[in-house]
C-alpha cells in the first residue's frame, strides 16, 4: 500500500448476544445477533469474540470447590496468600510456574499462554454462582473454527475471520490488554521479513502479531466490567489467504528461548 493512500479499520459491537449455557450453540447465538442487529458480515470481516462466551456454552464454567487442593498448591497459596483450592484450579490448567510471590502467581498455561492465574477469571462468571471460576476453553482454535464455518455457511461470505479473545497482562508493563487465544481464518503472525522499507532496505526481523492487534482494538469496544459486549465485528483488514489454518501457535514463543519465563520449584 502506498503511504498516500487513505486507510480505515471499523469496529462495532454485536449487540444482543445472550448470557449462554452450557451446550448452548456459540455460532448459533453469534450469527443470530449479527442478523437481528443488522450489524452484517462481509468478506475480510473478523469476528472477535470473548474467551468468556466460549466458555460458557463449553461448559467451562465451574466451583472452586470442586478442587482437593495438593501439598503444592497449600505451598504455593501459603506464599501467595490465595485460596488452596484456587490455587490448584490454576496447577491444573498450567503446564509451568513462571513467578510466585504475595499476591502473585504467573504461570504458562497449557494452552501456551503465559498469565496471572492460569487467565482464570472470577468476574462476571455468573449472578448466581458465588464461588464459581471461568476457565479457558479446553481447544479456543477449535472452538473458532467451528464459528467461523457456520458463519461463512450462513452468511455465505468468503474469506471471514474469527479470534477468540482473553485480557492478558504482558511482562513489564501494567494493565491487561486483548489478546488472542484462539484464532481461524487468518494468520495470527505477519513475517514481513524479505520486504524492503520506504527506503528500499530489507526487513530482517519484523514480524507482527496480527492476531493480537486486532483483539487489542476490539478490546477497546469490549470492557472489563458490565458492559456486555462479547463480540466485536472488525472492518477493513486484508490479509493473504491461504488452506493453512494454523491457529494462535505461530504467536507462541518456544519455552526454551523466553527470557521472562522461569520456573518456580
Amino acid at each position: 500500500m502506498r503511504p498516500d493512500v487513505l486507510a480505515t479499520v471499523s469496529l462495532m459491537t454485536v449487540p444482543g448476544v445472550p448470557l449462554l449455557a452450557p451446550g448452548d450453540d456459540l455460532a448459533a447465538a453469534v450469527g443470530d445477533a449479527i442478523e437481528r442487529s443488522g450489524v452484517g458480515l462481509a468478506a475480510f470481516d473478523v469476528v472477535v469474540i470473548a474467551s468468556k462466551l466460549v466458555s460458557r456454552a463449553e461448559g467451562r464454567i465451574v466451583p472452586i470447590s470442586d478442587a482437593a487442593p495438593s501439598e503444592r498448591a497449600y505451598a504455593i497459596a501459603a506464599v501467595t496468600g490465595a485460596d488452596p483450592a484456587l490455587t490448584e484450579w490454576v496447577l491444573r490448567e498450567s503446564e509451568r510456574v513462571s513467578r510466585v510471590a504475595r499476591g502473585v502467581l504467573i504461570t504458562r498455561h497449557r494452552l501456551g499462554h503465559v498469565s496471572a492465574n492460569a487467565a482464570i477469571d472470577q468476574s462476571n462468571v455468573a449472578p448466581d454462582r458465588a464461588g464459581w471460576i471461568a476457565l479457558l476453553p479446553l481447544e479456543p482454535d477449535q472452538s473458532a473454527r467451528r464459528v467461523r464455518a457456520a458463519l461463512q455457511a450462513r452468511f455465505g461470505v468468503d474469506p471471514v475471520g474469527v479470534i477468540v479473545t482473553d485480557s492478558l497482562g504482558r511482562p513489564f508493563r501494567l494493565g491487561t490488554v486483548g489478546a488472542a487465544i484462539g484464532v481461524s481464518g487468518l494468520p495470527a503472525l505477519c513475517d514481513h521479513r524479505g520486504t524492503n522499507d520506504l527506503f528500499g532496505r530489507t526487513l530482517e526481523h519484523t514480524e507482527t502479531a496480527l492476531a493480537d492487534q486486532i483483539a487489542a482494538a476490539a478490546d477497546l469496544l469490549a470492557g472489563q466490567a458490565a458492559d456486555a459486549r462479547g463480540v466485536t465485528r472488525v472492518r477493513g483488514v486484508r490479509w493473504p489467504v491461504t488452506e493453512v489454518d494454523p491457529g494462535v501457535a505461530p504467536l507462541l514463543r518456544d519455552p526454551d528461548r523466553d527470557l521472562f519465563l522461569g520456573k518456580w520449584p
